[in-house]
């Protein structure tokens, strides 16, 4: 097989300040800055990347497709993305062991508990 993954593509009202608040929250690196293609990378060359592209219309239902990060620290993860402006999110998930939170423009996305085992 071929086939390599080379990015997941996020529409986006505004391409650049989600691609800029992901990079942030992940740590990635920008390699392309054009606002109607706005990419991260894990580095400079490590893919996956994401690439944000703007779409007229703003989210209105649930994601059909999410990330699901494992944190060293879910609770620490949890704030520290929080600070950087994701919100609570209820998807019906219910009482789990991972918590759901939305970017900026309301894409869901994952915190799964510690990687660390618990005590």
């Amino acid at each position: 097989m071929s086939l390599v993954w080379e990015q997941l593509n996020v529409d986006a009202r505004d391409p650049v300040h989600l691609g800029r608040w992901w990079a942030e929250a992940l740590g990635w690196v920008v390699v392309n800055d054009d606002p109607d293609e706005y990419e991260i990378r894990p580095d400079k060359d490590r893919l996956p990347g994401l690439l944000f592209a703007p779409v007229p219309e703003t989210k209105t239902i649930k994601n059909r497709l999410h990330l699901d990060f494992r944190p060293d620290d879910q609770a620490a993860e949890v704030a520290r993305l929080l600070a950087l402006g994701a919100r609570h999110a209820d998807v019906g998930q219910g009482e789990q062991s991972w918590v759901v939170l939305q970017d900026p423009e309301g894409n869901e996305f994952c915190v799964l508990r510690d990687r660390r085992p618990q005590t």
